[in-house]
Formats: C-alpha cells, sequence, structure tokens
C-alpha cells in the first residue's frame, strides 16, 4: 500500500465518538422538523375549527307516539280556516288549489274532550287534480309531560280519502332534535257534510 492510499484512508476513518454525535445531530434535525410541521399543522387546524366544533353523537332513541287529530272547519269556532281558494272558474271536485290554516288540537284518544297532549300547527293545501291530495306543512307541538315544549314536523303527500296514508317526519325541536321518521294517519271520524275529521296519527320517530 502507498502514501497516498494510506494517506487516503486515515482521512475516511473517524472515530466512533465522532459518527455518533453527527448521527444525533442529524437526528435531532429531523425531529425538530417533524415538530415544526407539526405544529404548523395543529395551528391550521385550530384555525379551520375555530367557528365550528364537531360532537361525537350518542346512541339514538326511537320513539312512538299515538294521539288524534281534531280539523274543525265548521261552526263558530272553527280549528281551521280556507286563507287561499282558486279563481271563481275553478270548479275542482279536489278543491285544488284551496289552501287551509290550522291551529288542530292533539287528543290522547279519539274522544274531543280526552286529554290535550299538543297542538298541529300549520297549512294544507289540495294539490291533486284527480283526487283529494293535500300537502300538509305541520308542526305537531306538545304540552304534554316531558315533551312539553317539544315538536317534531311533518312535511308531505297526505292521500286524504285513503284509508291509511303514510307521510314523513323531517325534523324536531327540543327532545326530538335531528328527528326522522313516518308518520301513520288513519281518518277516525269524518262529516262528509262539513267537512269536520278527526284523524288517528301512529307517528315513530328516531332522534
Amino acid at each position: 500500500m502507498n502514501r497516498n492510499t494510506l494517506h487516503l484512508s486515515k482521512r475516511t476513518l473517524l472515530p466512533d465518538f465522532l459518527v455518533q454525535g453527527q448521527r444525533r445531530k442529524k437526528m435531532a434535525k429531523a425531529s425538530l422538523a417533524l415538530l415544526v410541521i407539526s405544529m404548523v399543522g395543529v395551528m391550521q387546524s385550530a384555525n379551520a375549527e375555530s367557528w365550528a366544533r364537531r360532537l361525537e353523537a350518542e346512541k339514538e332513541t326511537v320513539t312512538n307516539l299515538q294521539f288524534y287529530f281534531h280539523d274543525i272547519v265548521s261552526g263558530k269556532n272553527p280549528t281551521a280556516i280556507k286563507v287561499a281558494q282558486p279563481s271563481v272558474g275553478n270548479r275542482s271536485p279536489t278543491l285544488f288549489g284551496s289552501i287551509m290554516m290550522a291551529d288542530d288540537p292533539l287528543t290522547e284518544g279519539p274522544d274531543p274532550n280526552s286529554k290535550p297532549v299538543g297542538r298541529a300547527q300549520g297549512i294544507y293545501g289540495s294539490a291533486g287534480q284527480n283526487e283529494l291530495a293535500l300537502i300538509m306543512a305541520m308542526s305537531f307541538d306538545f304540552t304534554d309531560g316531558i315533551y312539553n315544549g317539544s315538536c317534531i314536523s311533518l312535511l308531505g303527500k297526505n292521500p286524504a280519502m285513503n284509508p291509511v296514508r303514510e307521510m314523513p317526519i323531517v325534523g324536531g325541536t327540543g327532545l326530538f332534535r335531528f328527528a326522522r321518521g313516518y308518520a301513520i294517519a288513519q281518518t277516525y271520524w269524518l262529516d262528509v257534510t262539513t267537512g269536520d275529521a278527526i284523524v288517528g296519527y301512529n307517528v315513530t320517530v328516531a332522534h
């Protein structure tokens, strides 16, 4: 081996403690870089979510409700009144275009004097030219027990002459926040002369 070769070998061979020291410096620099990147990510995340929070949802509750809806359009104290009607020339047998505003009592049983549990407030209108199909936008506001102050919202088609109708529940408040489900309606009593009706509602909602 000549001197040049020996000289190069001595230059390339370093003591162990120097090699380990350089490794530690490199690892420290890498750790510092990762820490900086992580802190920037956290700061960006905090800024992006400063106006919103993600909440873990608890297990859902399913509630079934059974009550009766009293829609009175006749007499001196009707609970539903007509607020719009089609032109004079429209003689639709389905009352197409007529709109009613309602504030109907809800009771525990079909008897009008049974225990009150709430009010059905909203509008319904005749949207069918060939059938009596009501579009209903109603808020069922409850006043009894733990449900006092809570409500569910119904929005959908009610083919009123069908013996059984199903309509969607699209929301709620109070104990029924985030409610979704369905309502099954069945006519309990109908006066075909006046249009007064008592309708049973069986409602199932997840919330």
